[in-house]
């Protein structure tokens, strides 16, 4: 059987903001890691000293790209941060926390927000990114809550995603291609949180 080339995606979740904590919708909003978020960078490159990889990809918005530094410290890899990777922008919604928003907009259409359509496009032109440099070696890619949710949405098999599941500050999951489509490997792996 010819072996035929994979490229393989570590997704992780940038870690922590006082708004995570707080509940509060952050999309295109630049928010920094807290101390929490900081501790859960680190924790990410026990994960990579067992898992390797050879490039790191991140959202250029820094809570992301500081998680993808602190990570990257250890392993000097090639980072770049792609904006097909930054988090959906929700307009008017930004900053407000769940209650808020369902009260102001309980059907989500929060005004000023990136159509999901474009979002889902800048999310696979940047998959093909990712796989065109890469297209037989493994890369982690630091982003974002709604982003990552996304990202499932795209792969075959998408069912093995629930819907309403949580991911973690710091939680890693394993994307790869096959045959010319993404597959979900494992999802919001946190071990390495635990310590």
């Amino acid at each position: 059987m010819g072996w035929k080339a994979m490229t393989k995606v570590y997704v992780v979740r940038h870690g922590e903001t006082d708004w995570n904590r707080q509940g509060r919708l952050q999309g295109a909003t630049d928010v920094p890691l807290n101390t929490n978020g900081i501790a859960q960078a680190t924790a990410c490159r026990q994960y990579f000293s067992e898992n390797k990889a050879v490039a790191i990809f991140t959202s250029p918005l820094q809570r992301a790209y500081n998680t993808a530094t602190i990570l990257n410290e250890p392993f000097q890899l090639p980072l770049t941060p792609l904006p097909q990777f930054k988090e959906r922008t929700f307009g008017q919604a930004e900053g407000m926390t769940y209650e808020e928003r369902s009260k102001v907009y309980p059907r989500k259409n929060y005004p000023g927000q990136e159509s999901f359509p474009h979002f889902i496009e800048r999310l696979k032109e940047g998959l093909r990114i990712i796989e065109q440099r890469y297209p037989d070696d493994t890369v982690i890619l630091i982003a974002h809550g709604a982003v990552i949710h996304n990202l499932f949405q795209i792969v075959e098999n998408d069912d093995l995603f629930p819907q309403n599941a949580r991911l973690s500050n710091g939680g890693i999951s394993t994307m790869y291609t096959k045959n010319g489509k993404w597959w979900l490997g494992k999802y919001n792996e946190t071990h390495h949180l635990m310590h």
